[in-house]
């Protein structure tokens, strides 16, 4: 069972997604907030498997929120899919450096947001890795500084030569049985590597293994 907690100031929004999401097979909607506040606070109560977070709320927004659950240690297995608009694409990559595993817009479908939760519960990030990759490739270049690959962290060198290539194939969105076709390796094994890698980068998920290639400049952004 996928225990979730659906976070959003607008009541009909917060409304919907728990109805979707409490009838679907395998969820259950554990709590409810109205704000990142309230989000923080439930999230250390009901230590839910999900979080659906918006992004506009008022007093703390669900960038800020985002943040500080992922910080939280006793809240490490915790995935945050954020719930957004076309209009704020530009939050995107805040959102996954803050920790967040993925998004969804507002105006997805039941089907898609039931398979956006139990997606991020196995551990998958980044949805519709076809427009993420775009939005990354969008917005990136406003967030990486231009002396990035100046300050390249020191643990991307305690990476072995097959972890850098299993970190390059995830930040270009590769899953777990991509990776595994392209390095002719088992499907275990390349999830092994996976989280090999986000040991010791100490990322929260694999969204924050695609940030940290762009950031660190192992991976150049261009255009989509």
């Amino acid at each position: 069972m996928t225990t979730v907690l659906v976070v959003d100031d607008q009541f009909l929004i917060r409304e919907a997604v728990c109805h979707i999401l409490s009838h679907a097979d395998g969820i259950d909607v554990v709590g409810e907030a109205v704000d990142g506040h309230e989000a923080v606070a439930a999230a250390a109560r009901l230590n839910p498997d999900v979080i659906v977070m918006d992004i506009r709320m008022p007093r703390l927004d669900g960038i800020a929120a985002t943040a500080a659950i992922c910080a939280h240690p006793d809240l490490a297995s915790t995935r945050v899919l954020i719930l957004t608009t076309f209009e704020e694409d530009e939050y995107i990559v805040a959102g996954l450096r803050a920790g967040a595993s993925g998004f969804i817009g507002k105006g997805s479908g039941p089907d898609e947001i039931v398979h956006a939760v139990r997606s991020v519960h196995a551990g998958d990030a980044l949805l519709s890795p076809t427009a993420t990759r775009s939005l990354i490739m969008k917005y990136i270049h406003a967030a990486i500084p231009s002396d990035a690959s100046h300050s390249i962290p020191p643990e991307l060198d305690r990476l072995t030569e097959r972890e850098r290539e299993v970190l390059l194939l995830v930040a270009r969105g590769r899953s777990n049985q991509e990776i595994a076709d392209a390095l002719h390796i088992s499907p275990y094994t390349a999830k092994t590597h996976v989280n090999h890698v986000m040991t010791k980068m100490t990322a929260h998920d694999r969204a924050q293994l695609v940030i940290l290639a762009y950031e660190t400049g192992l991976l150049a952004p261009r255009s989509p």
